[in-house]
């Protein structure tokens, strides 16, 4: 698959697609006999796995350090889980600290809702 059509398919352009090659969060993609890369399918799971962590806040340190270690094998499946298990819990934490900011949008919402029918209903008693 060309890169144009990886860059679609998962809707990230093709600069930040090379830009993931060379910084390591995507293994080397091959190129093919003119020199254009040829993403496999393995590749693209790799695309939509990065995109995925990135959608979520995954540092870029972090999983540029899992994929160096997947690349090391089998000997460092203790490591990439135990990087896998911290990465988790901070994101539950991002998630809770986000449902507290929600549920404080949320009240203000509710007291901005009630002003403006209270606005409204001394509007209406005025012009009567």
């Amino acid at each position: 698959m060309l890169i144009a059509e990886v860059s679609e398919k998962f809707n990230i352009s093709q600069n930040t697609l090379r830009y993931y090659e060379r910084i390591g969060l995507i293994p080397r993609v091959n190129r093919n006999k003119s020199g254009i890369r040829d993403y496999t399918e393995e590749n693209c799971r790799w695309v939509e796995f990065i995109k995925c962590m990135r959608g979520a806040g995954l540092p870029i340190e972090a999983l540029i350090e899992y994929v160096e270690l997947f690349q090391q094998g089998d000997e460092t499946l203790e490591t990439r889980k135990e990087i896998l298990i911290e990465q988790s819990q901070q994101l539950a934490a991002r998630i809770e600290e986000m449902k507290k900011t929600l549920e404080r949008l949320d009240s203000k919402i509710a007291r901005y809702e009630q002003a403006v029918v209270k606005k409204e209903k001394t509007l209406t008693r005025q012009k009567d």
